[in-house]
């Protein structure tokens, strides 16, 4: 019955694609520029600093948010990395996940609550949010490298796409989940939307909204990995690298690198969202 082709969907996404390439990809590439110049100022940046002041700052915004032990275990996380040989690797992805979430924070935070406040708008965009979540992360190399080139600021942009649905998700959820009595409340006393948005509802959404953003984080730093494969650096780079050459150490130092940063990233947002409980 299904032996052979019917609709010839690759064919017509391969078609768009080619088309979007052929007479618009300078726009695409416009798009770029910001998430390029922000990605490259941070990497700058922290590649400029000496490592130990980099672990000092790390250890104490862990101490301030989360306590000693993740503080103790950032600082030996850090360590163990620069000992490893990958601080420089570390860096670019450390990097490349602050101008994902920079740029996620950016369009999903005002998404969310928009979404959070009008079901049309919800129920409109939900459809698009399990698309991007369950779509396989390696699904969006190939449109990506076609529209935006390679490198690591295509990295990012992948990155964008695929870390973004969570923090509209769950900021979404933090603002329908704000008791209505409190927001009449509000209306009663004279506030107006804006100021029932600012002083209510994002105050008592923001330990969902942060944990929105702890779930963009893990999902930002998995995603980067992925990214190497169209040139991306980073810590996916010595796993590629290993895959192709059978190099399990190499492989397997990349891939503990990636393991300490992404549970020290967990354990500094979760403790910043448990404290706004």
């Amino acid at each position: 019955m299904f032996e052979e082709q019917v609709i010839p969907l690759d064919v017509w996404i391969s078609t768009c694609i080619n088309w979007l390439v052929d007479n618009h990809r300078s726009i695409f590439l416009k798009l770029k520029w910001p998430v390029e110049q922000t990605l490259t100022g941070i990497e700058h940046g922290l590649n400029a600093l000496h490592p130990l002041i980099v672990i000092i700052a790390v250890v104490l915004l862990a101490w301030r948010l989360a306590g000693w032990r993740t503080s103790l275990f950032s600082s030996c996380s850090l360590i163990l990395i620069g000992l490893l040989g990958l601080w420089e690797n570390t860096m670019i992805t450390l990097a490349m996940v602050l101008s994902s979430v920079i740029f996620c924070v950016i369009a999903g935070v005002p998404l969310g609550i928009y979404a959070g406040r009008s079901d049309r708008f919800e129920q409109f965009i939900r459809p698009m949010l399990d698309a991007m979540q369950t779509t396989p992360s390696f699904v969006y190399l190939v449109p990506i490298v076609m529209l935006f080139s390679i490198g690591n600021a295509a990295g990012v942009l992948a990155t964008i796409i695929f870390s973004l649905p969570p923090i509209i998700r769950l900021t979404s959820l933090g603002i329908r989940q704000v008791p209505q009595e409190l927001v009449e409340a509000a209306e009663a006393f004279g506030a107006t939307n804006f100021q029932v948005l600012v002083k209510v509802q994002i105050p008592l959404a923001m330990p969902t909204i942060l944990a929105g953003l702890n779930q963009t984080i893990m999902m930002a730093l998995s995603m980067v990995v992925v990214a190497a494969l169209i040139g991306a650096g980073g810590l996916g780079s010595p796993v590629i690298i290993g895959l192709n050459s059978l190099d399990i150490g190499l492989a397997a130092i990349g891939g503990i690198g990636i393991v300490l940063m992404a549970v020290m990233l967990d354990r500094i947002t979760q403790a910043a969202a448990q404290k706004k409980n």
